[in-house]
């Protein structure tokens, strides 16, 4: 499995990308530079992802902001000495707060290690952590590609993905989730490329910054 660490990785993916599908041909050329957008893989990048689910970038980074004042490094020790006060103060759903706390308390008692399981496939990867309540596909998917690296993850469940790729590929209305994970098969082995490419023309054509926050 090749990890995406580089901008020469995403330049790789791109050109194979090709190979695979001469439709993106275009969306290469509309898309621009496609953002690497790597982050450390550990309970901080997940919870990340959490806090920026369902909001938009600018509440998602106010609500980081605030608990990076609060707790300086924000661990899976320091969320689980949090309140329901405190998680309120900051401006997280009582959803988001519980999430959190069971993704800390799981990190804590050692029954997910969340470095390790990005060197394991992306099918169990997405198995176990969304065994834990509240954890979702997409935010699996989110942190296998921004903090994993995985090579070969496409979060179709994602509305910006969905939106640009059936504006890209000239559908008349947006393709549903599954449909677009049946269009990504096509992109396999280098999905998460794919990912960065469409969120980039989402961007771009759209004008709206569509990937999710990351610290």
């Amino acid at each position: 499995m090749r990890i995406i660490r580089t901008h020469e990785d995403i330049e790789a993916g791109l050109a194979g990308l090709l190979k695979l599908d001469a439709r993106l041909e275009h969306v290469i050329d509309k898309a621009g530079p496609v953002p690497l957008r790597r982050t450390e893989p550990g309970y901080r990048g997940l919870a990340n992802i959490i806090v920026s689910q369902m909001v938009s970038k600018a509440s998602a980074a106010a609500i980081w902001k605030r608990m990076e004042a609060s707790l300086g490094e924000i661990s899976a020790a320091a969320v689980l000495s949090l309140t329901d006060n405190d998680c309120r103060q900051f401006g997280l759903s009582r959803a988001k707060a519980d999430t959190l706390r069971r993704v800390a308390a799981a990190v804590d008692a050692g029954e997910i290690d969340l470095g390790a399981i990005c060197d394991i496939e992306a099918p169990a990867a997405i198995h176990e952590l969304t065994a834990i309540k509240g954890v979702g596909r997409w935010t699996a998917e989110v942190y296998l590609l921004f903090c994993a690296g995985h090579p070969d993850v496409f979060p179709s469940g994602d509305v910006a993905l969905q939106n640009a790729v059936g504006h890209a590929l000239g559908f008349e209305l947006r393709p549903t989730a599954n449909e677009v994970d049946s269009l990504a098969v096509t992109w396999s082995p280098w999905r998460s490329v794919a990912a960065r490419l469409f969120w980039a023309y989402y961007a771009q054509e759209m004008r709206r910054d569509a990937l999710p926050v990351t610290p």
